[in-house]
């Protein structure tokens, strides 16, 4: 990196473990991608006027050559975001990915969508926003509740046929664009 990292508190104490956790998690992106040139981290705590549930927010900026990178994990309804290295994760996370994105993008590659594939829901956690679809084939694939349009899961039944888009996932694959298959009233 041709610049020193930097991680700021945003209108809150400095806290040196989470400072240190960070910088970790740069270092993390820098020997994934080995042309970023800069690395600017904020931690703040913008929701402080509750007195319970104070939520995390991290934004990361990266700066590689073509691009600045810039993620930032400010979801007020994320409750995970209570515990800042939930939030940090999750941020860096987000920042890996659009720097793979803009890696394929620098190489001239680009995500190629095949068609739409048949399947149906095999199982269902609501309580967790994810569920598993099972292929003609037998095998099974992840989605999470955003993949689902309208209702979300509320309207996905276990044995309900759906269409859907398959791709790489940070697990394995996934279903994208998930669509149920409504069957027309004779």
């Amino acid at each position: 990196m041709q610049t020193q990292p930097t991680v700021t508190f945003d209108d809150i104490p400095i806290d040196e473990r989470i400072r240190d956790e960070a910088l970790e998690h740069v270092a993390a992106l820098e020997g994934f991608h080995d042309r970023i040139t800069g690395c600017h981290v904020v931690v703040s705590q913008p929701h402080r006027h509750r007195r319970s549930g104070r939520l995390w927010s991290v934004r990361v900026d990266v700066i590689v050559p073509g691009a600045d990178v810039v993620v930032s994990r400010d979801r007020p309804l994320d409750h995970a975001h209570e515990d800042v290295h939930v939030a940090l994760r999750d941020a860096f996370l987000a920042a890996r990915r659009r720097l793979e994105d803009h890696a394929r993008r620098q190489r001239g590659v680009m995500k190629q969508h095949e068609g739409r594939s048949r399947g149906r829901i095999a199982r269902v956690f609501p309580d967790r926003g994810y569920g598993f679809l099972v292929t003609p084939d037998g095998r099974e694939i992840y989605f999470h509740e955003h993949a689902l349009g309208g209702d979300g899961l509320r309207g996905a039944a276990v044995g309900a046929a759906v269409t859907f888009t398959e791709e790489d996932g940070d697990l394995g694959p996934q279903a994208a664009s998930v669509q149920l298959i409504r069957r027309r009233p004779r």
